[in-house]
């Protein structure tokens, strides 16, 4: 059994009267693909937005390898190996492919401002093993040939990839997908689902926000299904198929049937 990499216990997080997140217990083994479903407002992004200490949780306990992410800004969260994509994407405009991916390396370098405005023999080296590292991940989401065009100037797909690039770049192991699906076309979401298999194969745990129920159910090891902050099941893709619950409130009966 793969040993646990993030667990979540009793977990809240209130915004006034509301309980965004409620009593949340579970856990992610290393090397896993969960998805976390359910319906607009049940409490998938915040989950995200506390895993990576934009949020802070209001009760509970979150661990990432055995040590607590209560408190921790997100600088320091992702400097420990968890990275994330967004829902709205939140790529640089006026960069280009290649800066934008370059942007995910600056968590794990040195180069102060002292170093950078005086350009030190040393920082050169380490901007040129960045760019090198950027490519690298360009080149495995198949953007190296993009690599100088401007960011924005890609069809929505592509950009998607770049994000995702970018968030590779910072070394993680543990990677958030927040919705990566979402506008894409069948051929675009058939090679997102193959490129997520491949980030897998890289020994990276992969936690999926996705509303395309054909692709959680295809990729995913396991998933967690939530609704106004709290647990409604969590299993495999078939438990949560056969979950008469499941089916009612987020999946339908064509899904449930299959």
């Amino acid at each position: 059994m793969n040993e646990e990499i993030l667990r979540a216990e009793n977990l809240q997080k209130s915004f006034g009267g509301l309980r965004a997140i409620d009593s949340l217990n579970f856990a992610i083994s290393q090397g896993q693909i969960k998805s976390v479903i359910g319906p607009n407002g049940a409490g998938k992004t915040t989950l995200f937005n506390l895993i990576t200490g934009i949020f802070p949780p209001s009760n509970g306990i979150l661990e990432f390898k055995g040590r607590s992410l209560n408190g921790l800004k997100p600088h320091f969260i992702a400097q420990l190996g968890i990275s994330r994509t967004f829902q709205n994407l939140q790529l640089f405009a006026n960069m280009t492919v290649l800066e934008n991916a370059m942007v995910g390396r600056h968590t794990q370098t040195s180069a102060g401002l002292l170093s950078t405005g005086f350009r030190l023999s040393w920082m050169k080296k380490e901007e040129k093993e960045i760019e090198e590292q950027a490519l690298a991940e360009l080149s495995f989401m198949g953007l190296e040939e993009k690599a100088a065009l401007e960011a924005t100037s890609m069809p929505l797909g592509e950009q998607k990839l770049l994000e995702i690039a970018r968030a590779l770049a910072t070394y993680p192991k543990l990677l958030l997908l927040d919705e990566p699906a979402a506008g894409l076309n069948i051929r675009e979401t058939e090679k997102l689902c193959h490129t997520i298999r491949k980030i897998q194969q890289r020994g990276i745990t992969i936690i999926l926000v996705e509303h395309d129920m054909s692709l959680v159910m295809e990729i995913s090891d396991e998933v967690l299904v939530l609704n106004y902050g709290k647990k409604v099941a969590e299993g495999t893709p078939r438990d949560i198929q056969r979950n008469p619950e499941v089916i009612a409130a987020y999946l339908g009966e064509e899904i449930g049937d299959a």
